[in-house]
């Protein structure tokens, strides 16, 4: 261990071991815990948590608490709590997979909502009582401020809300990060409400520190962890080509006058095909880009030290070990180009719409109208959640969804007659785009955006189906403004389910 990043005699009198921390949080609890995308999560006292789960569970005493995040965390969370059964709830977004085994199993409660409305939702009251604080920080400054890691996420509200506040103090985190954060604590409840001042993607409008009520801190633990940094694949010729069209279509909207030549504040889902729009985008004409997203992943920082990115507003780092060793070893520089908000505000729909973001999601399918599905399978299954995507989609300048056309070795078609789940409707949906093209639906009926979705963005494979599905519904549909078969929509979904080619 370290030098103490505890400074605060008062929290320091608190210290004490990650298993007596857990100790004092109670069954059937709601637990606020820091996280967002494997980054700034608690690593000791959830792990601590769950040995006493399974030990009060081994005798007989049923021991489960509500959990919630900024979003996904990692196995040391998520995955250690679920696997002793001791998550009643969770929300609002998680991606590991023994907590999706027992989501969709049916024996854990979970709730899927927009990033930007839980901290709000909390203040409302919505989701009933926040007991416990769980947050991991960087550091404690002698007046008892908080030094924020990796992610800010819903700290912020967190640390204001619960009852009873457990920090974990991380030595593994960078000392400099300190300065990059700003959290802002200018929002009020309605009627009270004002505009959020913020006018541009590297506008500081807070304080770099997290506020914390001493008097609530219950323990204060030490700790040494690193976070859960995830690799990512090398593009593969499916995600250039997905790049290669987003490039060339933002390309086309600065020659139509649409777009600045620096384009708008860019937002980027996570995962390898963001990384490869992010690759093509370093690689092309543009200069001086600006981003406004929810997580800053490899690409982004390859575009900072490029210099094709000149600031990056964000809520958390998603990084690779690689990455990661590259941002410790220039973050002076770093920081005076990234900033890190509590989620709150970094998807704020009114802030989003201000400055006029480019939006670009991954999905799971999308349908011949453009309704999109990027969190469920085959209807009813949850893959990990809508995360941030909805509050983007809904408020961005341009709204752009991606993915590959087909999946699991061709026998499933990501372009279906209609969507077996619906997360952005096609009110939302401005863009989709696949290997095989570009499909631009803005300013199209449904029937129109129908022959642009097959043609451009489905598989050759399946483009014969979809347009025979398309012709007999526009001849024996009950309608001709978006036609269906009622009878049939779900065909494609139901041969998949019984193992058969879509």
């Amino acid at each position: 261990m370290s030098e103490s990043r505890i400074h605060c005699a008062a929290l320091g009198a608190k210290i004490m071991s990650a298993d007596e921390a857990a100790a004092l949080i109670p069954s059937g609890v709601n637990v606020g815990m820091s996280g967002f995308t494997g980054s700034g999560y608690p690593k000791a006292v959830p792990a601590a948590l769950a040995r006493r789960i399974e030990a009060e569970n081994a005798r007989g005493q049923r021991f489960r608490i509500g959990v919630w995040t900024g979003a996904s965390t990692a196995p040391e969370l998520d995955g250690a709590l679920a696997k002793v059964d001791g998550i009643e709830m969770r929300l609002p977004y998680q991606s590991d997979p023994v907590c999706r085994e027992r989501i969709n199993a049916g024996e854990m409660e979970y709730i899927d909502i927009h990033l930007s409305h839980v901290a709000q939702f909390v203040w409302f009251g919505f989701l009933g009582k926040l007991d416990v604080a769980v947050v991991e920080v960087a550091g404690i400054l002698p007046d008892g401020r908080l030094i924020p890691s990796s992610s800010v996420g819903n700290n912020k509200t967190w640390l204001e809300q619960a009852d009873k506040v457990i920090l974990e103090v991380n030595s593994w985190q960078n000392p400099r990060l300190e300065g990059m954060h700003d959290i802002y604590y200018g929002t009020q409840l309605p009627p009270h409400r004002k505009p959020i001042p913020l006018v541009g993607a590297a506008d500081r409008i807070g304080e770099p520190y997290l506020r914390c009520d001493p008097s609530k801190v219950i323990a204060v633990v030490e700790t040494h962890s690193p976070d859960r940094n995830s690799a990512f694949s090398p593009p593969d010729e499916n995600s250039r080509r997905i790049a290669g069209h987003i490039l060339e279509f933002l390309q086309h909207e600065v020659k139509k006058s649409r777009l600045p030549a620096d384009l708008l504040p860019l937002q980027s889902g996570v995962g390898n095909i963001a990384n490869a729009v992010m690759a093509g985008l370093n690689e092309g004409p543009f200069e001086n880009l600006t981003a406004y997203t929810e997580v800053l992943q490899d690409g982004m920082l390859e575009m900072i030290k490029s210099g094709k990115l000149a600031h990056a507003s964000a809520t958390a780092f998603s990084l690779s070990n690689e990455a990661l060793a590259e941002l410790n070893a220039d973050l002076d520089r770093y920081r005076e180009r990234i900033v890190l908000r509590p989620q709150e505000i970094s998807n704020h729909p009114e802030v989003i719409r201000r400055l006029g973001v480019i939006a670009m999601n991954g999905l799971i399918e999308a349908d011949l109208y453009g309704n999109v599905n990027s969190t469920h399978v085959m209807g009813s299954k949850i893959m990990n959640g809508i995360g941030g995507s909805g509050d983007f989609a809904r408020n961005a300048y341009l709204s752009i969804f991606m993915t590959p056309s087909q999946a699991k070795g061709g026998a499933i078609s990501c372009i279906v007659p209609m969507v077996s789940h619906v997360d952005h409707t096609e009110h939302d949906v401005q863009v989709l785009v696949t290997e095989q093209g570009l499909a631009d639906l803005r300013g199209l009926s449904p029937r129109q955006r129908a022959k642009v979705v097959i043609e451009n963005c489905a598989h050759p494979d399946f483009r014969p189906a979809l347009r025979d599905y398309h012709a007999r519904a526009l001849a024996h549909g009950p309608g001709r403004h978006t036609p269906h078969l009622l009878g049939e929509v779900f065909d494609w979904h139901l041969r998949a389910l019984r193992g058969e080619r879509m």
